[in-house]
């Protein structure tokens, strides 16, 4: 059988665009390995809720809060005015999304990635089967290469697939403690501290009967587990059973090019799609594998390889603007303990919070208070030029 399309990769992005296309009437081959959790902290914005159907019994805890924490432990905290942030769980979020693109259509193989070969009619997907550990192969018009950060498709394929910048993001799921005066089983914590990660941040994040600890960096030497369990020292999570660990790199920018101008594009971590700054990256993942849906559709309806390029088209011109603008504030803020302080300062602004806020539950930058966006640009600018001191706020 010659499958429409083989999607290589079956985590939200893959999922995603399984789903879709199955749902247009297209043959689809969901190809995962399974087994492999990401580490995450778990956080979806209600628009991700809202534009993927998402239902409630996905979401382990409900978030109403957002403290941001300074190097020297001043913090402030974020309300989320008329709504919240939900919380998911990658261990049982990710097989949802897997068995919902199951139900819809997709036909579901397991094992890894080996190689793309052609016969002349197709791309034939080359992959070593987890049951037997034989190779097999599966026939397409089209790959969806959805196969994380150091994505072996985007290697093979897609020309600067090999070079994509990224993070080593690491946390431990602990068994959450009872709520305090430290821990809130309804407010996620962001520690901006260079004796946590030196370069980007820490987190606590709760998951319900579970919560994630981790921290992510770039800098090579950085030891992730010790920086992790000092973090869980210092928010007084030491104690707390551990239940499981895990790491994975994180990318820090979208490719230049997500197709390789002839049968195959790629979608989510494999494409560079998580968000500077924060590093949110299942809402961008899911649009990700969206737009690639749509980019493959289009391919298979008009022959033109060209459309391929649909997919990074689409994804920038609804969130490029957003990315520029994480990424100019990651490179302005992240860089020392100074700047740290500075940003946390910054955060303590009701204009910065409530702009922010609005922006990440509703994936759209604020344009209609330019008012309050001159007064942020002047605190701003304050900041970076040492003009105020960093207790400003």
């Amino acid at each position: 059988m010659r499958y429409d399309v083989v999607v290589v990769g079956g985590g939200p992005a893959g999922a995603t665009a399984a789903e879709d296309l199955v749902r247009s009437g297209h043959s689809v081959a969901l190809l995962d390995r399974e087994g492999r959790i990401k580490p995450c902290g778990g956080a979806i914005p209600p628009r991700l809720i809202a534009d993927f159907n998402i239902p409630d019994d996905q979401l382990v805890a409900k978030i109403n809060t957002a403290r941001m924490i300074s190097p020297s432990g001043r913090h402030v905290d974020i309300g989320i005015e008329g709504g919240f942030v939900g919380m998911v769980d990658r261990k049982d979020f990710d097989p949802f999304l897997r068995a919902r693109a199951e139900a819809a259509g997709a036909i579901r193989f397991t094992g890894t990635f080996v190689r793309i070969v052609r016969d002349g009619e197709g791309p034939e997907v080359i992959y070593r089967d987890k049951a037997t550990g034989e190779q097999r192969s599966l026939n397409a018009r089209v790959v969806i290469g959805a196969d994380g950060a150091r994505s072996d498709v985007a290697r093979a394929e897609v020309p600067g697939g090999d070079k994509i910048p990224y993070v080593i993001a690491y946390h431990e799921i602990i068994e959450a403690p009872a709520a305090s005066a430290i821990y809130d089983p309804t407010r996620c914590d962001v520690v901006y501290d260079g004796a946590i990660s030196p370069d980007f941040y820490g987190w606590v994040f709760p998951h319900g009967k579970s919560a994630s600890v981790g921290m992510g960096t770039g800098i090579d030497g950085v030891d992730l587990k010790q920086a992790t369990a000092d973090l869980r020292l210092a928010a007084g999570l030491e104690g707390c059973k551990t239940l499981r660990k895990e790491g994975a790199p994180i990318p820090l920018k979208p490719l230049d090019r997500w197709d390789n101008g002839r049968d195959v594009v790629l979608a989510g971590d494999a494409a560079g799609v998580v968000a500077p700054s924060s590093g949110e990256g299942i809402y961008y993942a899911m649009v990700g594998g969206r737009v690639a849906a749509t980019a493959a559709a289009a391919r298979l309806a008009s022959g033109r390889v060209k459309d391929l390029q649909l997919a990074r088209k689409l994804f920038l011109r609804e969130h490029g603007q957003v990315f520029r603008v994480l990424g100019a504030m990651q490179n302005a803020y992240y860089r020392s303990d100074e700047r740290r302080e500075r940003f946390v300062s910054l955060c303590h602004d009701l204009d910065v919070q409530k702009l922010t806020f609005e922006a990440y539950m509703n994936k759209k930058l604020v344009k209609s208070r330019p008012l309050a966006h001159l007064k942020i640009g002047l605190k701003n600018l304050a900041h970076l030029t040492r003009i105020v001191s960093p207790l400003y706020t």
